[in-house]
């Protein structure tokens, strides 16, 4: 079955927190949601990534959320936000009523195929193609498109010989629920950031051994002044590396690993001690750097995510660097669409900032079909200068890392 073809201003693909953010200042510039602006998103409920998060992960933890624009008018922080909940139900509640207060209209749960130009290259639409969740095809013509689709949907890992004979459970950070599941095993966890450190911590006096295994050495920060500064130089070779079109580089490498008073207990106790990447698995276990065998039940990959861009393929936007050239949020070779999230806008602080930034670009992409159309849109004019206001709020640092 196939829904009759729709337009819309703009598509934005995705509602988490950098789609959310987008869609905030679009609408606040005066786009209409559900007529001039369409938010998909595929997943069932609201709460973008964190609604599949794993049952113990709390904010205030290891992770940090900010509030997104338009909470605050609300009278929601997440610094207020009960921290004994899941952050998984905090979040997808938090969202939800943010989306109902500012009537979104997120259409859910629609996947979106793919995204390809209206008539061709040059073309002054896209298409994008949607499923919905009884296989009802769509398409939609937008003047712009908001890319937000996250990495949850890509996690990453990497090959390692035997991977395939190992005769144990692997699962990547998004098959992780509780550590329960391993209750009596010898896991092994694989991965240099914080999902990694959650699981050893979680499975500790509950798994009857664990290992923790890293493909670069761990460093810990604990100056908050560096931990800054190397956080500001990792999104800057996010950056050069998404303007150059590359793969992007890991946030953790350049970072390093805060150390809370959480992951001090886990140092004082011997329980976070990395080791080198092991060389391969067998049947029953992993070879060692070093050549010792150790027996593992489970392997648990927290080796990471990539951008989900699948459904961009038909652009082509992928160079021969692995990556897509984007600059301050914009596709240079397809000056129609947008990627919110993206490279150095990853984190939730920089989606925020980005939002604003995007909503900018997009509505001047629209005045100027206005301009080639010779229609004179005064509601867009007085949107760009709207969505020009850097008095918007960013949102604020929430739970402590």
């Amino acid at each position: 079955m196939i829904r009759p073809a729709e337009r819309a201003r703009v598509v934005v693909i995705g509602a988490g927190q950098a789609g959310l953010s987008v869609a905030w200042h679009l609408q606040r510039a005066g786009l209409v949601a559900g007529h001039d602006l369409v938010v998909l998103d595929r997943a069932p409920g609201t709460g973008g990534a964190w609604q599949f998060r794993w049952d113990a992960l709390r904010l205030g933890i290891a992770h940090r959320v900010h509030d997104l624009p338009g909470m605050h008018e609300m009278g929601l922080r997440f610094d207020d936000a009960d921290q004994s909940r899941p952050a998984r139900e905090v979040v997808a509640d938090y969202y939800r009523r943010f989306e109902e207060h500012h009537d979104l209209r997120v259409r859910r749960p629609v996947g979106v195929t793919a995204v390809r130009h209206g008539d061709g290259p040059g073309s002054d639409t896209l298409l994008v193609e949607t499923r919905d969740e009884h296989g009802v095809a769509g398409t939609i013509r937008a003047e712009a498109v908001v890319n937000a689709s996250g990495t949850w949907g890509t996690p990453f890992v990497p090959w390692v010989p035997g991977r395939d004979a190992f005769g144990g459970r692997q699962l990547d950070t998004t098959g992780y629920r509780d550590a329960t599941e391993f209750a009596g095993q010898d896991v092994v966890v694989v991965g240099g950031g914080t999902s990694a450190i959650g699981f050893l911590l979680e499975l500790d006096g509950v798994a009857r051994s664990t290992r923790w295994s890293t493909r670069r050495p761990v460093v810990w920060s604990d100056d908050p002044a560096l931990a800054t500064g190397a956080a500001v130089a990792a999104v800057a070779d996010q950056d050069r590396a998404a303007r150059a079109g590359r793969t992007l580089p890991s946030i953790v490498s350049g970072t390093g690993l805060p150390v809370s008073p959480r992951i001090r207990r886990g140092l004082a106790r011997g329980l976070l001690e990395a080791e080198p990447m092991f060389t391969r698995l067998d049947g029953d276990g992993v070879l060692t750097a070093d050549g010792e065998h150790v027996h593992a039940d489970a392997v648990i990959w927290a080796t990471g995510f990539r951008a989900d861009l699948r459904h961009l393929a038909p652009l082509h936007l992928r160079t021969e660097a692995g990556g897509v050239v984007v600059e301050d949020g914009r596709s240079t070779a397809e000056p129609r669409l947008f990627l919110a999230g993206y490279g150095p806008q990853a984190s939730t602080i920089g989606a925020n900032r980005a939002g604003r930034r995007i909503a900018r670009q997009v509505l001047a992409v629209l005045a100027d079909d206005d301009v080639a159309h010779t229609h004179t849109d005064t509601d867009t004019a007085g949107a760009a200068a709207a969505a020009d206001d850097d008095a918007a709020p960013d949102g604020q640092s929430a739970a402590d890392a």
